[in-house]
């Protein structure tokens, strides 16, 4: 996959103090981690795929389940709405749930195909309003997965927020505990520029932090956001 550029003269200028904050966050991630280039993916649809299948699990499992696709040449449309349901189940077990996911993938695939066919065109030319509404439509389809498949598939600049965004943007009290899913997401959007790049870059720098640092137990002294002022 192309690596994405995280230079901040590039658009990342922020629009309040908030803002800043923000970019200074994401400046503190991307000197500890480097830029990631995320999401994993050599076609939308294995994107599509990886958003349904990663609900609930790691991404290492996702990737097993993807792998087991695609070596069998099943990582189309076509090829996935041609599946019987128990079939796919068998073929994402790794990746968990694997009954309640191969329905959900199912449901997602179907619909793609039928409101956008197997090429996707129309999918790209959709409205991002109109493509979020659509997914969310679709049974099994929350808004996490939905802002995935258009921040990452569809290139919308949509953030997308996760347990890891609320538990550390909590812990450094830049938002509530009982904050939700769309406060959160607008904290993002409201005070950052409109950025596709940065906001994948963004998501990506927060997963690591997550999974590697802002543990429920938490290496607070060794995470590299230990010095992010937010006061």
């Amino acid at each position: 996959m192309k690596e994405k550029s995280t230079d901040r003269d590039r658009k990342a200028v922020p629009r309040s103090l908030t803002g800043q904050k923000l970019m200074d966050m994401f400046d503190l991630l991307v000197a500890h981690f480097g830029p990631q280039a995320w999401w994993p993916g050599e076609t939308d649809i294995e994107m599509m795929v990886g958003a349904v299948l990663t609900q609930n699990t790691n991404w290492k499992n996702v990737e097993r389940a993807i792998e087991n696709l695609k070596s069998k040449g099943l990582l189309t449309v076509n090829a996935l709405c041609s599946m019987p349901t128990e079939a796919l189940a068998q073929e994402i077990r790794p990746a968990g749930y694997y009954n309640i996911k191969a329905k959900r993938l199912m449901n997602l695939i179907q619909f793609i195909k039928d409101r956008y066919g197997e090429d996707l065109s129309g999918f790209y030319e959709d409205e991002t309003q109109t493509l979020k509404e659509g997914l969310l439509s679709v049974n099994g389809v929350g808004p996490e997965t939905a802002d995935s498949i258009l921040l990452y598939a569809a290139r919308r600049p949509v953030f997308v927020i996760d347990a890891y965004t609320h538990r550390i943007l909590a812990r450094h009290g830049m938002s509530e505990e009982q904050a939700d899913y769309y406060e959160l997401q607008e904290l993002f959007m409201d005070h950052l520029p409109e950025d596709q790049e940065l906001y994948g870059e963004f998501h990506a720098l927060i997963v690591q932090t997550g999974k590697n640092y802002c543990k429920r137990k938490p290496l607070c002294l060794e995470c590299p956001l230990e010095k992010w002022e937010t006061e």
